[in-house]
């Protein structure tokens, strides 16, 4: 039968920390396994063989207080490896001990894994979902407190407990839906390639979509954003003639106008590949849409609207500063125009489809025109945009009374 035990060995070089090591034996053939753990003498009680806290090191005792907790975890990880082993009835060598708890346990970690996935995703050319699988890994690890967790370890109660977490911290449950669908995705490409067994971690928490609060300003505000009078070359300007620019183009999204092409333009139709679906679309290019160009110098990229200016590999961080900077603009003009919340470029796209939908074109058209992959995604779009309908119905029941 293996053993395991926490070692300790002191660093060569005097006032360095040591390393934690584990100890294995099996069959008197003996092994060490390093781990991260890195500590000084007075933290270390040999007797009991754990990491004891130093009156002399009070702004480490935190730190020691994780590590003594992680130990414990890993502990009880390589000795669920010996009973897996055990319970196959085969020999099995120490060396071979320590292969199956790395591959097991420290190789396919959710971190290792999911960190693959998103260089992959990165050397596709897929940034922007490569942003958002980092974006969920951080929130989960900051949950963790940043210990490693196994795929093998992911379970239901792992997943209902972040949940908890993240309804602690306040955020909307369709924010809650985004990181357990991304985390989910990737557990399942886990289970397809081998690294775990589908244990359906993700049954009982939150993966739906809510009704969003209504982000679509009726016609009249759209009349007002293209009226007001601003200075020339002023910020603020600049984010209207944006955000006009993407109602004017049936709620055309803020990355595919940064990266629309002067070839995209051709014969008076504007044909562009949207970033987050690749669906090719086609527009007519209408008077307005030429009218914001010929406010600007002739963009000397190959891009067509003064958003990037640089071809340098920093195309994307052009992009998402231009972003920040129309978004806050947008906030500023909303006061002026009267919204009736703050405005953003998203609120652009939302307004075209509710707006479209008052003018009772139908819901294949709006799809279309959107970019959309189902009319079901339009309608799950436009469920929150326009309330008006219900709302004058209620009255009318009302006056009833």
């Amino acid at each position: 039968m293996a053993s395991v035990k926490v070692k300790f060995r002191p660093s060569t070089i005097q006032e360095k920390p040591g390393s934690i090591y584990f100890q294995v034996i099996h069959h008197r053939v003996l092994r060490s396994q390093k781990t991260k753990y890195k500590i000084f003498p007075d933290e270390w009680d040999s007797a009991a063989g754990r990491i004891v806290l130093s009156p002399g090191r009070p702004d480490r005792q935190a730190l020691l207080c994780s590590y003594r907790q992680e130990i414990k975890e890993e502990l009880l990880r390589l000795n669920e490896c010996i009973v897996t082993l055990n319970r196959k009835q085969r020999p099995y060598t120490t060396e071979e001990l320590l292969r199956f708890y790395r591959n097991r346990f420290q190789e396919n970690t959710l971190r290792t894994f999911m960190t693959s996935l998103i260089s992959q995703l990165r050397r596709q050319g897929r940034m922007r979902t490569g942003e958002t699988y980092q974006s969920a890994l951080n929130s989960f690890m900051r949950f963790r407190n940043d210990r490693e967790i196994a795929m093998e370890e992911i379970t239901q109660d792992t997943m209902e407990s972040y949940e908890a977490y993240l309804k602690k911290e306040e955020l909307t449950m369709n924010t809650v839906s985004f990181y357990m669908r991304i985390l989910r995705a990737v557990y399942n490409r886990a289970v397809d390639k081998g690294v775990t067994t589908q244990r359906f971690p993700f049954k009982h928490v939150y993966t739906g979509i809510e009704k969003t609060v209504k982000r679509a300003v009726p016609l009249k505000i759209i009349k007002s954003i293209k009226e007001i009078e601003l200075p020339p070359a002023a910020n603020t300007g600049y984010a209207r003639d944006m955000f006009l620019f993407s109602f004017y183009t049936r709620g055309m999204s803020f990355i595919d106008m940064a990266y629309l092409k002067k070839r995209d333009l051709h014969n008076g139709i504007l044909t562009y590949r949207r970033k987050k679906t690749g669906q090719q679309l086609t527009i007519k290019w209408e008077r307005c849409m030429q009218e914001i160009l010929d406010k600007y110098p002739v963009n000397t990229t190959e891009y067509l609207l003064p958003i990037i200016h640089a071809e340098d590999g920093q195309e994307r961080r052009q992009y998402k500063n231009a972003l920040t900077l129309v978004n806050r603009q947008l906030k500023i003009i909303s006061g002026t125009v009267h919204s009736p919340f703050p405005l953003s470029m998203y609120v652009a796209r939302h307004s075209w489809a509710s707006i479209a939908r008052s003018k009772n074109i139908p819901i294949s058209i709006i799809s279309e025109g959107m970019g959309h992959d189902s009319e079901t995604t339009t309608y799950i779009y436009l469920a929150s945009l326009d309330t008006t309908v219900v709302d004058r119905a209620n009255r009318m029941i009302l006056k009833e009374l």
